[in-house]
């Protein structure tokens, strides 16, 4: 019994550890964010980035939405420019278990040994999401916001889940100082 709870008690953790998402921001200090309160997409450079045209829709809403709650307004005419490109690359997980037991078997016999050693390799994809704010009258990179973390998209449902948490945890650290 005890077992099965540290072993259900290490699942939780690998799995967790495997959907953790890590973000980090970086931005120009001298830049007064507080001036910002539109913005629109930049095109040109979110069309070349190298994922589906389905995946980019997904995005492009999640990080709309994501502006909109805090407050920001789509124009024709804005103050930042957003933008987006993403990375990807293979990772391999290599887990080995080695067992070692004792104990008594029928009788009077008793037995030193090992037990099962057991190996389990996953793989996965690693994504990475990169949103860049833009200052229009500038054309400087103001504000990124990278994250990064596992993608084990099985369908529809799931993918679109997961980029919204992508999106929500790096906007969420928009505009600097405000971090939550």
């Amino acid at each position: 019994m005890m077992k099965k709870s540290i072993l259900v008690v290490l699942s939780l953790i690998l799995l967790s550890s495997c959907n953790s998402l890590k973000v980090v921001t970086d931005y120009d200090t001298k830049v007064d964010f507080k001036k910002y309160k539109t913005f629109a997409f930049y095109k040109p450079a979110i069309d070349k980035a190298a994922i589906s045209d389905l995946d980019k829709k997904r995005v492009l809403r999640a990080i709309e939405s994501e502006l909109l709650i805090q407050g920001f307004t789509k124009s024709e005419n804005p103050d930042m420019l957003v933008s987006f490109f993403t990375k990807s690359r293979r990772k391999v997980n290599i887990n080995q278990n080695n067992n070692f037991g004792y104990g008594f078997g029928w009788g009077w016999n008793p037995w030193i040994g090992n037990g099962m050693n057991t190996t389990s390799v996953s793989e996965y994809t690693e994504g990475t999401l990169f949103i860049d704010f833009i200052d229009t009258s500038k054309k400087e990179l103001v504000w990124q916001g990278i994250g990064t973390g596992a993608l084990r998209i099985q369908n529809r449902e799931k993918k679109e889940a997961r980029i919204k948490i992508f999106v929500k945890e790096i906007i969420s650290r928009f505009p600097p100082g405000q971090e939550k």
